[in-house]
């Protein structure tokens, strides 16, 4: 069972009908933990705002639990929960408040779903009498997880719920979706964090709107199809630069300190041939101090790649 389709969504903004949402096809197996990945402006918040059906597409097709996000929108709004990326509880109003309202609204009650709710519960319980704008960002999290899930719902769709919360934070987020999931409800996360990617079933990435990819983590970074380094040298800009002019490079581009280059396989040259090429060719542009390994892609390297592929496609296109 899939309980979320989309098909061929299409979504622009204005006058100008800017493209925010490209033909995105994708569907979510029943008690998975899915992933959309990408960065702002990807598209990813006007997905969720057409599933969750707060917003119309222009064209396309789209179910979540065999409802349709235009005809059966009542339905959906009652199996569905719904964290937004921005903080959207009722600031003025108590933990506790906040959570009967959420619970009213849907005619459930706290203690009838605590089962589902109580390792998240007691975490904030002993700030149930603080006001929702007052907490902290891990704990205004934690609330708004507890309001999604008030009334049991069986999907469960949240925007960026780790953007701008700290590093313990985002971690035990992730903890309580691991253990939200063997309930067996289907969660949907988007994130603009490439290594929460690999805390996902599967993942979509996507950018400018349009689906680059869809698979598990692990067989994404498997299908990289290059041989990947890690360079380093004193002068960074110089060494992007010339990276980039090297022969037979797919690319080169920052990664922290070192500047990742992928080369394409040759399985010709012996690796210790090929380090050695790239460190004479360095220093014959003047850079000596340069030091480089061989290094395992991760996903940021794999959605860099897909990226580039791509725009170059739409470019032919063109």
């Amino acid at each position: 069972m899939e309980p979320v389709i989309l098909h061929s969504i299409t979504k622009t903004y204005g006058k100008e009908k800017k493209l925010a949402v490209d033909k995105v096809s994708f569907a979510v197996k029943q008690g998975e933990l899915f992933g959309l990945i990408g960065p702002d402006g990807a598209g990813k918040t006007s997905i969720f705002r057409i599933l969750t059906t707060l917003m119309l597409a222009d064209s396309g097709s789209a179910t979540v639990e065999g409802f349709d996000v235009v005809k059966d929108f009542k339905e959906i709004r009652n199996c569905i929960g719904y964290m937004p990326g921005r903080f959207s509880l009722y600031q003025d109003l108590t933990v506790e408040e906040n959570l009967k309202f959420f619970a009213t609204v849907f005619g459930s009650s706290i203690r009838e779903n605590y089962s589902l709710i109580h390792d998240i519960y007691v975490q904030i319980e002993p700030f149930k009498s603080r006001r929702a704008g007052k907490l902290s960002g891990g704990m205004k999290q934690k609330l708004a997880l507890c309001c999604a899930l008030i009334h049991k719902p069986s999907v469960l769709f949240l925007d960026e719920p780790t953007t701008g919360v700290d590093p313990v934070s985002r971690k035990e987020f992730w903890q309580m979706l691991k253990q939200l999931k063997q309930q067996n409800i289907t969660i949907i996360v988007s994130t603009p964090y490439m290594d929460e990617a690999t805390l996902c079933d599967r993942i979509a990435l996507i950018q400018n709107g349009s689906i680059l990819s869809v698979d598990t983590p692990e067989a994404i970074v498997s299908s990289y199809p290059d041989l990947l380094y890690a360079v380093k040298a004193e002068n960074y800009y110089r060494l992007i630069t010339e990276l980039g002019r090297y022969p037979g490079a797919s690319a080169a581009y920052a990664f922290g300190e070192h500047v990742h280059l992928a080369l394409k396989r040759d399985k010709g040259h012996l690796q210790e041939a090929k380090k050695e090429k790239i460190l004479s060719y360095l220093a014959g542009a003047g850079i000596k101090d340069a030091t480089l390994k061989e290094t395992k892609p991760t996903i940021e390297d794999c959605f860099i790649r897909l990226l580039s592929r791509n725009e170059y496609e739409r470019e032919t296109r063109q």
